[in-house]
């Protein structure tokens, strides 16, 4: 798997424990939701304010 995390348009580089947190994060909570297969192959989320 692949994360990357881009505020206001600037990459911002992530160390492998945060990585790995956003993933089983993102992942777990997408997954667990009604109608999502377990073989997804992307999750996009956007966040505004």
């Amino acid at each position: 798997m692949e994360t990357k995390l881009v505020v206001d348009g600037q990459e911002i580089p992530l160390n492998d424990f945060v990585e790995k947190i956003l993933r089983g994060m993102l992942s777990g909570a997408v997954t667990s939701l009604r109608g999502i297969k377990e073989d997804w192959q992307k999750i996009e989320l956007e966040i505004s304010k």
